[in-house]
Protein backbone atom coordinates (compact mmCIF):
# COMPACT_ATOMS: atom_id res chain seq x y z
CA UNK A 1 0.00 0.00 0.00
CA UNK A 2 2.79 2.23 0.24
CA UNK A 3 5.74 2.83 -2.91
CA UNK A 4 9.15 3.21 -1.86
CA UNK A 5 11.58 4.16 -4.51
CA UNK A 6 14.02 2.14 -5.83
CA UNK A 7 16.62 1.78 -8.29
CA UNK A 8 16.39 0.80 -11.37
CA UNK A 9 17.78 -2.67 -12.21
CA UNK A 10 17.73 -4.75 -15.82
CA UNK A 11 14.97 -7.06 -16.57
CA UNK A 12 15.47 -11.06 -15.91
CA UNK A 13 18.15 -10.73 -13.91
CA UNK A 14 18.55 -14.20 -12.86
CA UNK A 15 17.25 -15.60 -9.07
CA UNK A 16 20.59 -16.68 -7.96
CA UNK A 17 21.12 -16.27 -4.38
CA UNK A 18 24.12 -14.07 -2.92
CA UNK A 19 27.70 -16.40 -1.34
CA UNK A 20 26.62 -17.74 1.97
CA UNK A 21 29.97 -14.77 2.38
CA UNK A 22 28.23 -11.54 1.33
CA UNK A 23 24.86 -12.55 3.65
CA UNK A 24 26.09 -11.63 6.73
CA UNK A 25 23.36 -12.23 9.46
CA UNK A 26 22.02 -8.41 10.10
CA UNK A 27 21.13 -8.40 6.47
CA UNK A 28 19.16 -11.69 6.44
CA UNK A 29 17.52 -10.75 9.70
CA UNK A 30 16.02 -7.15 7.89
CA UNK A 31 15.25 -9.46 4.79
CA UNK A 32 13.24 -12.31 6.58
CA UNK A 33 11.41 -8.63 7.62
CA UNK A 34 11.05 -7.46 4.19
CA UNK A 35 9.02 -10.66 3.50
CA UNK A 36 6.08 -9.14 5.82
CA UNK A 37 6.09 -6.14 4.01
CA UNK A 38 5.49 -4.00 7.51
CA UNK A 39 4.46 -1.07 5.44
CA UNK A 40 1.32 -2.60 4.53
CA UNK A 41 0.80 -4.62 7.71
CA UNK A 42 0.52 -1.09 9.55
CA UNK A 43 -2.56 -0.02 7.76
CA UNK A 44 -3.77 -3.57 8.37
CA UNK A 45 -3.46 -3.12 12.03
CA UNK A 46 -4.71 0.78 11.56
CA UNK A 47 -8.08 -0.78 10.75
CA UNK A 48 -7.81 -3.86 13.27
CA UNK A 49 -7.23 -1.90 16.41
CA UNK A 50 -9.98 0.52 16.49
CA UNK A 51 -12.54 -1.17 15.80
CA UNK A 52 -11.53 -3.19 18.65
CA UNK A 53 -12.22 0.06 20.70
CA UNK A 54 -15.72 0.32 18.80
CA UNK A 55 -16.89 -3.47 19.43
CA UNK A 56 -15.97 -2.67 23.35
CA UNK A 57 -17.81 0.71 23.41
CA UNK A 58 -14.76 2.20 25.08
CA UNK A 59 -11.33 0.47 26.05
CA UNK A 60 -10.78 -3.10 24.97
CA UNK A 61 -8.62 -5.43 26.99
CA UNK A 62 -5.10 -4.35 26.21
CA UNK A 63 -3.45 -8.24 26.14
CA UNK A 64 -6.70 -8.74 23.78
CA UNK A 65 -5.73 -5.86 21.82
CA UNK A 66 -1.44 -6.91 22.15
CA UNK A 67 -2.55 -10.56 21.14
CA UNK A 68 -4.65 -9.79 17.83
CA UNK A 69 -1.89 -7.49 16.85
CA UNK A 70 0.99 -9.68 17.23
CA UNK A 71 -1.39 -12.30 15.65
CA UNK A 72 -2.42 -10.17 12.83
CA UNK A 73 1.10 -8.76 12.06
CA UNK A 74 1.88 -12.93 11.83
CA UNK A 75 -0.74 -13.90 9.80
CA UNK A 76 -0.61 -11.01 7.18
CA UNK A 77 3.12 -11.31 7.06
CA UNK A 78 3.43 -15.15 6.04
CA UNK A 79 0.79 -13.97 3.20
CA UNK A 80 2.73 -11.56 2.04
CA UNK A 81 5.90 -13.83 2.25
CA UNK A 82 4.20 -16.69 0.20
CA UNK A 83 3.01 -13.82 -2.16
CA UNK A 84 6.65 -12.56 -2.72
CA UNK A 85 7.07 -16.58 -3.34
CA UNK A 86 4.82 -16.83 -6.02
CA UNK A 87 5.32 -13.81 -7.68
CA UNK A 88 9.41 -13.99 -7.97
CA UNK A 89 9.41 -13.98 -11.57
CA UNK A 90 7.61 -10.75 -12.51
CA UNK A 91 9.35 -9.13 -9.22
CA UNK A 92 12.58 -10.11 -11.15
CA UNK A 93 11.38 -8.02 -13.98
CA UNK A 94 9.35 -4.89 -12.18
CA UNK A 95 11.68 -1.72 -11.44
CA UNK A 96 9.43 -1.29 -8.02
CA UNK A 97 10.24 -4.68 -6.45
CA UNK A 98 13.44 -4.95 -7.93
CA UNK A 99 15.28 -5.10 -4.57
CA UNK A 100 12.70 -7.70 -2.46
CA UNK A 101 14.83 -10.36 -0.99
CA UNK A 102 14.17 -12.72 -3.19
CA UNK A 103 15.35 -10.98 -6.25
CA UNK A 104 18.54 -9.76 -4.34
CA UNK A 105 19.24 -13.61 -3.32
CA UNK A 106 18.62 -12.45 0.47
CA UNK A 107 16.66 -15.14 0.61
CA UNK A 108 16.05 -17.90 -1.25
CA UNK A 109 13.18 -19.64 -2.80
CA UNK A 110 12.91 -22.35 -0.47
CA UNK A 111 13.35 -20.54 2.58
CA UNK A 112 10.83 -17.94 1.60
CA UNK A 113 8.30 -20.88 1.33
CA UNK A 114 8.86 -22.10 4.64
CA UNK A 115 8.56 -18.58 6.30
CA UNK A 116 5.58 -17.95 5.06
CA UNK A 117 4.12 -21.45 5.95
CA UNK A 118 5.79 -20.98 9.53
CA UNK A 119 3.96 -17.86 9.54
CA UNK A 120 0.53 -19.13 8.56
CA UNK A 121 0.32 -21.87 10.93
CA UNK A 122 1.97 -20.26 13.76
CA UNK A 123 -0.83 -16.98 13.20
CA UNK A 124 -3.45 -19.64 12.90
CA UNK A 125 -2.83 -21.14 16.14
CA UNK A 126 -1.96 -18.20 17.99
CA UNK A 127 -5.31 -16.80 17.53
CA UNK A 128 -7.18 -19.89 18.36
CA UNK A 129 -5.41 -19.99 21.85
CA UNK A 130 -5.10 -16.37 22.78
CA UNK A 131 -8.26 -14.65 21.33
CA UNK A 132 -10.60 -17.12 19.68
CA UNK A 133 -11.24 -19.74 16.83
CA UNK A 134 -13.34 -17.45 15.44
CA UNK A 135 -10.56 -15.21 14.85
CA UNK A 136 -8.32 -17.65 13.80
CA UNK A 137 -10.62 -18.82 11.21
CA UNK A 138 -10.89 -15.67 9.58
CA UNK A 139 -7.24 -15.01 9.51
CA UNK A 140 -6.53 -18.37 7.84
CA UNK A 141 -9.19 -17.16 5.39
CA UNK A 142 -7.61 -13.72 4.67
CA UNK A 143 -4.61 -15.48 4.25
CA UNK A 144 -5.46 -18.10 2.09
CA UNK A 145 -8.03 -15.34 -0.04
CA UNK A 146 -4.61 -13.45 -0.88
CA UNK A 147 -2.46 -16.01 -1.72
CA UNK A 148 -4.36 -18.69 -3.75
CA UNK A 149 -7.44 -16.48 -5.01
CA UNK A 150 -5.87 -12.95 -5.82
CA UNK A 151 -2.06 -14.08 -5.87
CA UNK A 152 -2.41 -17.25 -7.84
CA UNK A 153 -5.67 -16.89 -9.24
CA UNK A 154 -6.51 -13.33 -10.01
CA UNK A 155 -3.63 -11.05 -9.91
CA UNK A 156 -2.52 -12.10 -14.22
CA UNK A 157 -5.85 -12.67 -15.10
CA UNK A 158 -7.95 -9.59 -15.08
CA UNK A 159 -8.13 -6.30 -14.43
CA UNK A 160 -10.67 -6.69 -11.75
CA UNK A 161 -8.12 -8.49 -9.57
CA UNK A 162 -7.55 -5.81 -6.95
CA UNK A 163 -11.21 -5.04 -6.60
CA UNK A 164 -11.96 -8.72 -5.52
CA UNK A 165 -8.40 -9.54 -4.09
CA UNK A 166 -9.15 -6.79 -1.73
CA UNK A 167 -11.63 -8.77 0.30
CA UNK A 168 -8.43 -10.11 1.91
CA UNK A 169 -7.16 -6.52 2.91
CA UNK A 170 -11.02 -6.04 4.48
CA UNK A 171 -10.62 -9.20 6.79
CA UNK A 172 -8.90 -7.60 9.98
CA UNK A 173 -12.11 -5.25 10.40
CA UNK A 174 -14.24 -8.49 11.35
CA UNK A 175 -10.80 -9.98 12.69
CA UNK A 176 -10.87 -7.33 15.00
CA UNK A 177 -14.90 -7.18 15.89
CA UNK A 178 -14.76 -11.04 16.53
CA UNK A 179 -11.57 -10.46 18.86
CA UNK A 180 -13.72 -8.31 21.01
CA UNK A 181 -17.24 -10.21 20.87
CA UNK A 182 -16.40 -13.80 19.27
CA UNK A 183 -19.05 -12.47 16.72
CA UNK A 184 -19.98 -10.85 14.34
CA UNK A 185 -21.77 -7.33 13.59
CA UNK A 186 -23.81 -4.81 11.22
CA UNK A 187 -20.95 -2.19 12.13
CA UNK A 188 -18.06 -5.07 11.27
CA UNK A 189 -20.09 -5.70 8.08
CA UNK A 190 -20.38 -1.68 6.96
CA UNK A 191 -16.88 -1.35 8.18
CA UNK A 192 -15.39 -4.00 5.90
CA UNK A 193 -17.90 -2.76 2.93
CA UNK A 194 -16.25 1.04 3.65
CA UNK A 195 -12.69 -1.14 2.84
CA UNK A 196 -13.55 -2.61 0.03
CA UNK A 197 -14.96 0.10 -1.95
CA UNK A 198 -12.19 2.22 -0.71
CA UNK A 199 -9.30 -0.40 -1.78
CA UNK A 200 -9.64 0.27 -6.00
CA UNK A 201 -9.39 4.38 -5.68
CA UNK A 202 -6.30 3.07 -3.20
CA UNK A 203 -4.89 1.19 -5.27
CA UNK A 204 -5.28 2.19 -8.73
CA UNK A 205 -4.09 5.90 -8.80
CA UNK A 206 -0.61 3.80 -7.95
CA UNK A 207 -1.25 1.59 -10.37
CA UNK A 208 -1.35 4.38 -12.87
CA UNK A 209 1.77 5.64 -11.84
CA UNK A 210 3.74 2.22 -12.33
CA UNK A 211 1.38 0.76 -15.08
CA UNK A 212 4.73 0.32 -17.21
CA UNK A 213 6.25 -2.28 -14.85
CA UNK A 214 2.80 -4.31 -14.60
CA UNK A 215 2.44 -4.00 -18.92
CA UNK A 216 6.24 -5.61 -19.03
CA UNK A 217 5.33 -8.51 -16.85
CA UNK A 218 2.01 -8.79 -18.19
CA UNK A 219 -0.25 -8.13 -15.34
CA UNK A 220 -3.37 -6.60 -16.28
CA UNK A 221 -4.15 -4.27 -13.88
CA UNK A 222 -7.18 -1.69 -15.62
CA UNK A 223 -4.60 1.28 -16.03
CA UNK A 224 -2.38 -1.23 -18.34
CA UNK A 225 -5.65 -2.13 -20.50
CA UNK A 226 -7.59 0.88 -19.96
CA UNK A 227 -7.21 4.85 -20.40
CA UNK A 228 -7.01 7.10 -17.48
CA UNK A 229 -9.74 8.41 -18.31
CA UNK A 230 -11.87 4.97 -17.97
CA UNK A 231 -9.38 4.43 -14.67
CA UNK A 232 -10.35 8.05 -12.80
CA UNK A 233 -14.24 7.43 -14.04
CA UNK A 234 -14.03 3.93 -12.01
CA UNK A 235 -11.91 5.44 -9.16
CA UNK A 236 -14.59 8.26 -8.92
CA UNK A 237 -17.50 5.48 -8.50
CA UNK A 238 -15.95 3.48 -6.07
CA UNK A 239 -15.37 6.37 -3.98
CA UNK A 240 -18.84 7.82 -4.09
CA UNK A 241 -20.25 4.48 -3.03
CA UNK A 242 -16.90 4.61 -0.37
CA UNK A 243 -18.02 7.47 1.23
CA UNK A 244 -21.66 6.89 1.11
CA UNK A 245 -21.51 3.37 3.12
CA UNK A 246 -19.28 4.62 5.76
CA UNK A 247 -21.79 7.27 7.04
CA UNK A 248 -24.68 3.92 7.46
CA UNK A 249 -22.87 3.54 10.87
CA UNK A 250 -24.56 6.80 12.63
CA UNK A 251 -28.16 5.89 11.69
CA UNK A 252 -27.82 2.28 12.60
CA UNK A 253 -26.45 4.01 16.05
CA UNK A 254 -23.03 2.85 16.11
CA UNK A 255 -21.47 5.92 16.00
CA UNK A 256 -22.34 10.02 17.17
CA UNK A 257 -21.32 12.85 15.43
CA UNK A 258 -18.06 12.64 15.93
CA UNK A 259 -17.28 9.76 13.81
CA UNK A 260 -19.92 11.54 11.32
CA UNK A 261 -18.17 14.48 11.09
CA UNK A 262 -14.47 13.21 10.31
CA UNK A 263 -16.27 10.91 7.59
CA UNK A 264 -17.60 14.08 6.39
CA UNK A 265 -14.74 16.23 6.27
CA UNK A 266 -12.17 12.90 5.08
CA UNK A 267 -14.93 11.92 2.42
CA UNK A 268 -16.03 14.96 0.88
CA UNK A 269 -11.93 15.97 0.63
CA UNK A 270 -11.71 12.41 -1.01
CA UNK A 271 -13.94 13.36 -3.76
CA UNK A 272 -12.54 16.72 -4.63
CA UNK A 273 -8.89 14.88 -5.27
CA UNK A 274 -11.11 12.19 -7.18
CA UNK A 275 -12.93 14.11 -9.54
CA UNK A 276 -10.10 16.87 -9.78
CA UNK A 277 -8.28 13.44 -10.83
CA UNK A 278 -10.62 12.78 -13.55
CA UNK A 279 -11.29 16.21 -14.70
CA UNK A 280 -7.46 15.95 -15.44
CA UNK A 281 -7.73 12.53 -17.30
CA UNK A 282 -10.35 14.05 -19.66
CA UNK A 283 -8.69 17.11 -20.14
CA UNK A 284 -5.63 14.77 -21.66
CA UNK A 285 -3.42 15.31 -18.82
CA UNK A 286 -0.26 12.94 -18.80
CA UNK A 287 2.89 12.35 -16.76
CA UNK A 288 3.47 14.62 -13.34
CA UNK A 289 1.05 16.73 -14.33
CA UNK A 290 -1.77 14.02 -14.22
CA UNK A 291 -0.84 13.93 -10.09
CA UNK A 292 -2.55 10.99 -9.49
CA UNK A 293 -0.10 10.13 -6.50
CA UNK A 294 -1.89 13.19 -4.72
CA UNK A 295 -5.09 10.78 -4.08
CA UNK A 296 -3.17 7.48 -3.73
CA UNK A 297 -1.81 9.33 -0.85
CA UNK A 298 -4.24 10.85 0.72
CA UNK A 299 -6.39 7.70 0.42
CA UNK A 300 -3.50 6.23 3.32
CA UNK A 301 -4.43 9.75 5.45
CA UNK A 302 -8.37 9.09 4.94
CA UNK A 303 -8.49 5.73 6.28
CA UNK A 304 -5.87 6.29 8.96
CA UNK A 305 -8.53 9.44 10.28
CA UNK A 306 -11.80 7.58 9.39
CA UNK A 307 -10.43 4.62 11.95
CA UNK A 308 -8.93 6.82 14.74
CA UNK A 309 -12.75 8.63 14.80
CA UNK A 310 -14.38 5.04 15.43
CA UNK A 311 -12.00 4.67 18.23
CA UNK A 312 -12.57 7.56 19.48
CA UNK A 313 -16.10 8.44 18.82
CA UNK A 314 -17.28 5.77 21.91
CA UNK A 315 -15.99 8.15 24.11
CA UNK A 316 -17.73 10.80 23.21
CA UNK A 317 -21.18 9.88 22.98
Amino acid sequence: MCVTAVESRPAGVALTPSPEGHRPFGARVKAFVALTKPRIIELLLITTVPVMFLAAQGVPDLWLVLTTTIGGYLSAGGANALNMYIDRDIDALMDRTSQRPLVTGMVTARECLAFGIALAVISTVWFGLLVNWLSAALSLGALLFYVVVYTMLLKRRTSQNIVWGGIAGCMPVLIGWSAVTNSMSWAAVILFAVIFFWTPPHYWPLSMKVKDDYARVGVPMLPVIASNRVVARQIVIYSWVMVAVSLLLTPLGYTGWFYTAVALLTGGFWLWEAHGLLNRAKAGVTGGKLKEMRLFHWSITYVSLLFVAVAVDPFLR
